[in-house]
């Protein structure tokens, strides 16, 4: 048994004389090796460092990033959306960088009655996060908006969109880097088809630089997990809430 270390002074000498940590200290050899330690070690070395993204490949180049052909249930997910909205509600789909915040800017629009966060126009089915964020699946970072046509426009809807985001970049917004982040609007009707390419005509006389948005069919919809949903207003990162009240221009904090 280990005990304390006291310290004791010699009358010949001034010197300080430690005594032993252990109980019985016989005279040892030269040769003698500390007892090994009564707990397991471990010899793995430790890094500090974290491995830099591959912006190159997040960009979409690289035959690593592309789809196996062979990955499960392609075609199912490359399907339409079969999800059915509410009575009298219509769907649209808007993809604009990381999920979170471009969720919490349609939560506040009137008329807006659901909103989820989730994958789609990937060739995976059933994705999880970590599928997504290898780039690997081609699925984007979406959220589909369940709105009254009474109470909100598609125009209405399209004009959120632009504001939310920087549709000149390619495969990124801002920090975020992949082609999970790609700016796209998803249709499901040939009228949201037809504003949203008129919208992005208009869009592009404001601009200085190219808008790379792509405008195609709305494929199905994998729901995010749970703890995506809402994840702003629900507190973020840092456990402050942001508000959802209709009508809210407060400044949104991407990430919390």
């Amino acid at each position: 048994m280990l005990r304390s270390l006291t310290l004791t002074t010699s009358s010949s000498s001034s010197s300080l004389v430690a005594k032993p940590f252990f109980s019985h200290s016989p005279k040892l050899p030269h040769s003698f090796s500390p007892p090994s330690l009564p707990f397991p070690q471990t010899r793995r070395s430790i890094s500090l460092h974290t491995r830099p993204m591959n912006i190159l490949k997040n960009l979409g180049f690289g035959a690593n990033n592309k789809p196996s052909p062979s990955m499960e249930g392609s075609s199912i997910a490359q399907g339409p959306d079969d999800d059915v909205p509410a009575p009298g509600q219509q769907f649209a789909q808007f993809g604009a960088g990381c999920f979170w915040g471009v969720e919490l800017a349609f939560q506040r629009v009137p008329g807006v009655t659901k909103t989820e966060v989730g994958y789609s126009q990937g060739f995976m089915h059933n994705p999880s996060y970590e599928d997504v964020c290898t780039g690997s699946t081609n699925h984007n970072e979406v959220v589909r908006v369940q709105y009254d046509p009474k109470e909100c426009s598609f125009d209405t809807l399209l004009d959120v969109f632009w504001a939310r985001h920087d549709p000149t970049t390619l495969n990124r917004q801002g920090n975020d880097v992949g082609t999970q982040y790609r700016s796209g609007i998803y249709f499901y009707t040939p009228e949201q088809e037809m504003a949203a390419r008129e919208s992005m005509e208009k869009q592009q006389k404001l601009l200085n630089r190219k808008i790379v948005s792509e405008i195609l069919p709305a494929k199905k919809f994998y729901r995010a997990e749970e703890y995506h949903q809402q994840y702003l207003a629900k507190g973020g990162r840092f456990g402050f809430k942001q508000s959802a009240e209709k009508g809210c221009n407060d400044p949104i904090r991407c990430y919390g």
